[in-house]
């Protein structure tokens, strides 16, 4: 018996290594050729050279990084989000025991590309007595390696998690925290000063989170395939969804990047637009192999006969595909493009990304667009999977709201405005833009995305899972009913949270790191949007989650949260000292004029237009207060009529029997005084 354990986990075990290797075998080889074609080996131009140890070492640690990663993060997500729950527990463990040990890969190529850069954009060889004092000086110091060092610790952070994981939530929580770190590397993939540094920094982001999904989760369904059984259709089903939307991604994401770094069809001709070329090539032919799988096969699939196997052997050449198109990326990543990626000469290229635009005229507030193609893009998707969770209530007979779908709607379109218009434009340019962008993304579209519901219509068109995984229906209802929602959509939490973030960020140095970075810029939007939707989520939604307080104690907060917010304008309005004095200063935009007049005004953009969504929250409330009091007497008229008023004849009983009670008591006590007393009356 033992031995026949042995052998069967000998068997299980071989593909596993063979998955893994030939992955990484096929990455490596084509980042050999690619990377002669690019010019990778012969060093990083206008750096000293660390040798060829660091000029080899370094594409060879960011392809094994890549393949490793993107092994781990589908391991835990399938392990965490499709994998069935029947007999679930040696498969997680399992997915969670390979995770550790692709994962354990990913941090010490992390950590020797780390090290690698350094050695080579210093000039300092790792055999050098003196590098361990550079790498000590510079790795905390320069952004390139201090972007590494961060996502190595984010790396670490999910191996240790996913070791230690035993259910769904902690398993899907260790492969965000994969996605997470894989994130942070798009940071050094473009220069900080370059034109458009957002929409490169963004689209690199999708594009590599977008492939470690894809690539990692096909992996990793290859991998459990032999402990699956007859859960394998299922697993590969719900797969083949995440991969398709995967595959979307990587597809806009590298057409934006690609437009970034190739101008024209000569761009093309060049050893950079090769690569390309090639790397298209590869992503077509996936997505036919994926057409192929998808259409047919998939179809007729099952756990433990011949298409099992033909499935395994179709996915293992996607997944070489997938390698090669992993290994010219690296190349591609390492290469010149045609177009320059150096920082820009004109200081307002350098700090926002994008040259001065001029003053504003009335009519460029309305129609002065330049598309924040992630903010867009996550614009449409969010109208997109709205509307279609409406057209599959309707086709089933369902109701919902024609009114709500209105709201969601104007609510993401203003949205779109705010950041791809003219507030997103001049709020890295003037205060007072800045302010009406601020105001318009915590107090315009988070009231009418509350009012949209979104949580509700999802759980009502999303279909429920029965094995116990953690679908898009159970993320959601899990998030809005977890002891972390619970915390912060209390509404005195909410309410501290949307007016003292103000405080904080505005009298801090964050504003000015929002004002200078893309990562805090974006972070300041995400806090932001997410602060104004919990608040009026807090106050009006609808969507389950944590118990609401009585309207009226909501009015108190509400108010007592204008006070603040009002009180906050007020204080921008009376300074006489400038916020991020420096970054302005340093625009030196000549139709600007004079900084403080011009903070002056965006605080009384704050505080003026500020309140009149507050206002507009405080009617909502109170006709949710009247709503709430109709409701109520209607639903007693109902019950009045189903019992024929059972609970008046019940209160009138109650009141005869305690009219009768106090007369019986008042008898026997004049009973009891006229025994005491013969012949005297009370």
């Amino acid at each position: 018996m033992a031995i026949s354990e042995r052998t069967r986990s000998s068997r299980h075990a071989s593909p596993r290594v063979a998955v893994t290797g030939l992955a990484g075998v096929i990455a490596l080889v084509a980042l050999i050729v690619a990377g002669q074609v690019g010019g990778v080996f012969e060093g990083a131009a206008g750096f000293a050279d660390g040798g060829a140890l660091a000029r080899w070492g370094v594409p060879v640690a960011r392809t094994t990084l890549d393949v490793s990663a993107s092994i781990t993060i589908g391991l835990l997500l399938l392990a965490g989000t499709i994998v069935p729950e029947r007999n679930s527990t040696d498969r997680r463990r399992t997915a969670c025991r390979i995770a550790t040990v692709t994962g354990s890969v990913w941090v010490l190529a992390s950590l020797a590309l780390t090290i690698l850069s350094i050695s080579n954009l210093s000039g300092v060889h790792v055999t050098d007595p003196m590098f361990g004092a550079q790498v000590s000086s510079v790795i905390w110091e320069f952004e390139y390696f201090r972007t590494l060092f961060i996502s190595t610790l984010i790396a670490l952070a999910a191996t240790l998690l996913a070791a230690g994981a035993r259910t769904p939530t902690s398993i899907t929580w260790a492969a965000a925290l994969g996605v997470v770190a894989m994130l942070v590397l798009a940071l050094i993939g473009h220069s900080a000063g370059a034109a458009a540094h957002d929409t490169a920094v963004n689209s690199i982001a999708v594009h590599m989170a977008a492939a470690a999904v894809w690539m990692g989760g096909l992996a990793a369904l290859v991998i459990l395939r032999p402990t699956l059984g007859q859960d394998l259709p299922v697993v590969a089903h719900r797969y083949s969804h995440l991969a398709i939307w995967a595959y979307g991604g990587i597809a806009v994401s590298g057409v934006v990047n690609a437009s970034l770094r190739i101008s024209g069809d000569s761009g093309l001709a060049t050893p950079y637009g090769m690569l390309v070329v090639v790397k298209v090539v590869a992503f077509v032919l996936l997505g036919l192999a994926g057409w192929r799988m998808r259409s047919s096969l998939l179809q007729r699939l099952t756990g433990d006969d011949r298409d099992g196997r033909i499935f395994a052997r179709l996915a293992a050449l996607e997944i070489t595909l997938m390698a090669l198109a992993m290994g010219v990326a690296v190349a591609l990543s390492r290469s010149a493009p045609p177009v320059p990626q150096r920082e820009s000469p004109d200081i307002v290229t350098s700090l926002t990304g994008y040259p001065d635009p001029g003053p504003p005229s009335t009519l460029d507030w309305l129609t002065m667009f330049r598309i924040d193609w992630i903010f867009f893009a996550a614009s449409v998707l969010a109208v997109g999977l709205y509307v279609a969770g409406v057209v599959r209530l309707h086709r089933r007979g369902d109701v919902w709201p024609w009114h709500r779908t209105v709201l969601w709607i104007l609510g993401w379109a203003l949205f779109v405005w705010t950041t791809s218009g003219a507030p997103g434009i001049y709020g890295r340019l003037t205060f007072s833009g800045h302010m009406l962008m601020h105001m318009t993304l915590t107090m315009g579209v988070p009231p009418l995305l509350a009012f949209g519901a979104p949580l509700t219509l999802a759980s009502r068109a999303l279909a429920a899972r029965r094995d116990k995984t953690m679908g898009p229906r159970e993320i959601m209802l899990a998030t809005a009913h977890s002891r972390w929602m619970s915390f912060w959509a209390n509404p005195v939490v909410a309410g501290a949270n949307f007016a003292g973030s103000l405080y904080l960020f505005y009298f801090s140095d964050l504003f000015e790191l929002a004002l200078r970075t893309h990562v805090g810029h974006m972070a300041m939007i995400v806090h932001f949007m997410l602060a104004g939707y919990v608040f009026s989520w807090a106050l009006i939604g609808i969507d389950p989650g944590p118990k609401r307080w009585a309207p009226s104690l909501r009015l108190v907060l509400l108010f007592a949260t204008m006070s603040f917010h009002a009180f906050f304008g007020v204080a921008i309005i009376s300074m006489t000292t400038l916020l991020a004095e420096d970054y302005f200063t340093q625009l030196a935009l000549p139709w600007v004029g004079d900084l403080l007049a011009d903070q002056q005004t965006g605080g009384g953009i704050t505080w003026g237009i500020g309140e009149i969504p507050m206002l507009f929250l405080a009617l909502l409330v109170a006709l949710t207060w009247m709503r709430s009091d109709e409701s109520e007497a209607k639903r007693r008229d109902r019950q009045a009529a189903r019992d024929d008023d059972a609970e008046l004849e019940a209160y009138n009983e109650a009141m005869r029997a305690r009219g009768e009670a106090m007369r019986r008591a008042d008898e026997a006590e004049d009973a009891r005084y006229r025994a005491r007393h013969p012949g005297h009356g009370r």
